[in-house]
């Protein structure tokens, strides 16, 4: 079975709890249930994990060569600072699909530029959690499954 992996960065452990307004009511543990569930139905398997430190997601996404087929990463912040999340993901050369529950383009400036966006295959933002269903779902369809 296709393998992809799950990463979320900063502070989406504190999911359900910080800022409801802008990034909902589910937890993380929630959003790791339906991505799951979600990837299983589609004839995938996913392995979810979350870091608040860029060192440890850097690691997360160089282990995941020769074991996950794609990445889904919502980095938080870093998506804005890390120079070194975007040297990972091309370096890997594993296909990415970029995520955020809310809209950064809507947000404030600082929000919206994105490190990653150059080296991912695409970009889901604005969606909340339903979100990482469109992200795997478009993630299964760049690796040639179907949804």
């Amino acid at each position: 079975m296709t393998s992809v992996l799950v990463l979320n960065g900063p502070n989406l452990n504190l999911l359900g709890l910080r800022e409801p307004e802008i990034y909902g009511a589910d937890t993380l543990a929630d959003v790791e249930a339906a991505c799951v569930a979600h990837a299983t139905a589609n004839g995938f398997s996913v392995t979810c994990a979350q870091s608040n430190h860029e060192g440890a997601l850097v690691d997360a996404i160089h282990a995941a060569r020769g074991i996950h087929k794609g990445i889904v990463l919502n980095a938080g912040a870093y998506t804005h600072t890390s120079i070194a999340l975007r040297d990972a993901i091309a370096g890997t050369q594993i296909p990415t699909v970029e995520l955020h529950l809310s809209n950064i383009h809507a947000r404030e400036p600082f929000r919206h530029h994105s490190m990653i966006a150059p080296v991912a295959v695409g970009m889901i933002c604005g969606f909340g959690a339903a979100g990482y269903t469109l992200a795997l779902d478009a993630l299964i369809g760049h690796l040639g499954g179907t949804t």
